[in-house]
């Protein structure tokens, strides 16, 4: 504030006294703090920028000349405002997009100022009639850039924008800081996240490296393409039209979308490669994948060289343990044939005294028989008697008196004999009561031939397996043999008996069977033949009656068995003249025969089913 100069007629006078100053510390924020930011890089005092505030920040909007802003605006066609450089027509082609809200609304504001056209027919310049006028491209531009979203449309397809990928090739493995960190600082500007990580140098850490990587991989864009929409949802005459519109302009962003991501990934992908930093990292992980293997290689071999020293250890202290148990019983095995060897001669020794000295004393002998006799007694004698027997005797033999040494000869031939007569008695008694506890384990119930044979027919129908199986077969038994109290303890005891005998026990049953099929067949026909061969009469019967009965009394065997059972299953229920063709397929049997087999394996299984039915039930 500047107070006017005083008159003549001014008197000064004090009407009040000045308080005492006070000292006040204040701390700038906001635009003042960067106020005071610029006045201590440029070194000024606080009078020397509020003077040349106005000046300075003019100064930093950084303008363009106004002879390069009227060529520009002159030239552009008012039609065509869609395709012109928003930024350029506001005289802001520097700033672009870091330009602020206030700054365009300022350059806006001198734009008006000095091409209205009512300022320029002031002027006495040329002006065309509405919208014809280049006027409109800076009223365009305005409305672009003045509002928000219309504003990141055009952003988004800013036409100084280098959409450009650094190929991957030597030059950029080269340069590649010098290639890359400019086409990621660029791209930069359509991240979502304000914080992107930089793109580092030589000395970044994995970390770094791998934070910056992941970043772009998983780069979140917001450009969008919705100032390249061909119409204007807002043209539409209607709303089917409208809607249409939209959806044409939705699916071009779309494309152009991905395309934009393709872009970004391409570009990545490509730092990614010519990266010096990954090769390192990748070379270095490979060293210490590699380094971890040798460690644990080195490790296995060390605990096998340990595992195998100490095994050896334990293996030579075993061999040595057992050599010594080996040389120990080396020895002892030694010297127990050294006294075996020894004790074997001192019987040989023994015998040879004994022989001597009974020959010498004629073998006590007063006859031929007796001589005989004592000779037989004297080499049993030599062969059976222990060495302490054989000394004894000796010495008594060799007393001298011939009467004293033949009473004990006599004695010692009949102490032996009587000891081998008793041996013999008891091993008699042994057999006969092994024989009676195994007679008593096979149970006292007598077996008839019929229960016999039924028993090898159940064992047979019944195989190993069956559940509750001896049973069944007791219950098989029962039912085809009247009086029967056969139990399952009766018929495994039984079964066991079979099995030792096998062989013997079911050929005697087979031809028992055979035999009673025989005799039923031919009762009261011939008579009983002798040893048994058939006489011819006999012969002549069985013949006559195989042709009137048109059967074969012979038992089925295991091949005739087979091909009744493959024909049956070729010749089904419904096959005309069927037990003809069966009886054609097995040569040794005629109808009946084919026919009465059937019912018997029909019989047979019936009482297999019901022997079960029957064991289930208890």
């Amino acid at each position: 504030m500047i107070l006017p100069l005083p008159t003549e007629d001014d008197i000064t006078s004090v009407s009040n006294k000045l308080t005492a100053c006070s000292k006040l510390e204040v701390e700038p924020v906001g635009r003042w703090f960067e106020a005071l930011c610029l006045r201590r890089r440029h070194k000024h005092t606080l009078s020397q920028h509020s003077l040349t505030s106005s000046s300075s920040s003019e100064s930093e909007d950084d303008l363009d000349d106004e002879q390069d802003e009227e060529s520009l605006l002159l030239s552009l066609d008012p039609k065509e405002w869609k395709k012109q450089d928003h930024y350029a027509v506001l005289g802001l082609a520097k700033q672009r997009y870091k330009a602020s809200d206030a700054l365009i609304k300022k350059a806006y504001k001198k734009k008006v100022l000095h091409h209205h056209p009512d300022k320029r027919r002031a002027r006495g310049l040329e002006v065309k009639d509405g919208e014809d006028d280049y006027f409109t491209c800076i009223t365009r531009a305005w409305e672009t850039l003045g509002i928000p979203a219309k504003r990141r449309a055009f952003d988004s397809v800013d036409p100084l924008f280098d959409d450009s990928v650094p190929p991957n090739n030597n030059n950029s493995k080269e340069k590649f800081y010098e290639v890359f960190r400019p086409v990621f600082v660029e791209n930069a500007r359509w991240s979502n996240k304000k914080r992107v990580p930089d793109i580092g140098d030589e000395s970044s850490s994995f970390e770094e490296v791998n934070r910056f990587y992941t970043f772009w991989y998983d780069f979140d864009s917001w450009r969008e393409f919705s100032y390249l929409d061909e119409e204007e949802k807002e043209k539409g005459e209607n709303r089917d039209e409208r809607r249409w519109i939209e959806k044409q302009n939705k699916a071009a962003r779309q494309k152009r979308k991905k395309e934009e991501m393709t872009r970004i990934r391409q570009i990545v992908d490509n730092a990614y490669a010519c990266d010096p930093r990954i090769a390192r990292f990748k070379e270095e992980e490979k060293e210490k994948k590699a380094s971890q293997k040798r460690a644990k290689q080195d490790a296995a071999r060390q605990k096998q060289e340990e595992e195998d020293r100490k095994k050896r250890e334990v293996e030579e202290v075993e061999r040595k343990k057992k050599q010594e148990e080996e040389e120990k019983a080396r020895q002892v095995a030694a010297a127990a044939k050294k006294e075996k060897e020894a004790l074997k001669n001192k019987l040989k020794k023994e015998r040879k005294t004994l022989r001597t000295t009974v020959k010498d004393y004629d073998f006590f002998a007063t006859d031929e028989d007796e001589r005989v006799s004592h000779m037989a007694e004297l080499d049993k004698l030599a062969e059976l008697l222990e060495l302490t027997t054989l000394q004894t005797l000796n010495e008594s033999l060799k007393s001298g008196d011939k009467e004293q040494a033949k009473q004990a000869f006599c004695a010692q031939i009949k102490d032996l004999n009587a000891k081998l007569e008793a041996e013999k008695l008891k091993q008699l008694e042994d057999m006969s009561g092994k024989s009676g506890g195994e007679k008593a384990s096979k149970g006292g119930k007598p077996w008839s031939e019929q229960e016999l044979q039924t028993l090898i027919k159940g064992v047979n129908v019944f195989p190993a397996g069956t559940k509750e199986r001896w049973e069944v077969i007791a219950n098989f038994i029962k039912q085809h043999v009247s009086g029967s109290d056969k139990n399952a303890k009766d018929v495994l005891a039984k079964a066991k008996e079979l099995q030792k005998n096998d062989l013997a026990l079911k050929s005697q049953a087979s031809e028992n069977a055979f035999q009673n099929f025989n005799k039923q067949s031919k009762r009261d026909t011939v008579a009983q033949p002798k040893e048994g061969v058939l006489s011819e009469r006999m012969e002549s019967v069985v013949e006559q009656q195989i042709r009137e009965m048109g059967t074969n009394p012979a038992p089925w065997t295991t091949d005739e068995q087979k091909l009744l059972e493959q024909a049956l299953k070729t010749f089904p229920a419904s096959t005309a003249d069927r037990w003809e063709r069966i009886a054609e397929a097995v040569p040794t049997r005629s109808k009946k025969d084919c026919m009465m087999r059937y019912k018997e394996l029909v019989e047979l299984i019936r009482a297999k089913k019901a022997a079960q039915d029957a064991t289930k039930k208890k």
